[in-house]
């Protein structure tokens, strides 16, 4: 299972349906990506749950990253899932 992290200028919806397990919203524009399958996958799936013309970014994670400020639980849940 891999782990992205996906930014968009317009909000992530947590509910979306799409090519993953999971998404986790750091905040409303950030999330982590949870899938078994490839990023351009995981970018596709997303693209398509964005509004038309919405920027996208998704990277792959190998390693938890530093960050403060962000919704709670977000980083005890990257810990478990990040290796």
């Amino acid at each position: 299972m891999t782990v992205y992290l996906a930014y968009s200028d317009a909000v992530v919806d947590e509910d979306a349906q799409g090519p993953w397990d999971e998404v986790v919203l750091l905040e409303p524009h950030l999330a982590f990506v949870r899938s078994e399958l490839h990023r351009s996958a995981v970018y596709h799936g997303l693209k398509d749950a964005l509004p038309a013309g919405a920027s996208l970014l998704v990277v792959e994670l190998d390693e938890v990253p530093k960050f403060k400020g962000m919704a709670s639980g977000t980083l005890a849940w990257a810990r478990r899932h990040i290796p």
